[in-house]
């Protein structure tokens, strides 16, 4: 995986976590689903990622 690649999944996870745990804290589901759903993008693409890698060995 392109090391730009892993950093841009990488960042999505943790922006997500942040949006998760900030809408937990402010009670505010709408924010807290939208955080858990950018997490969940950004283990999705870096899980799909390291599968193109491993083909590519």
């Amino acid at each position: 995986m392109s090391t730009g690649k892993k950093a841009e999944h990488a960042v999505k996870r943790i922006k997500g976590k942040i949006k998760k745990d900030t809408g937990k804290a402010m009670d505010d589901p709408y924010l807290e689903a939208e955080g858990k759903g950018e997490q969940a993008e950004g283990g999705v693409k870096q899980a799909g990622q390291n599968i193109k890698d491993a083909f590519k060995r």
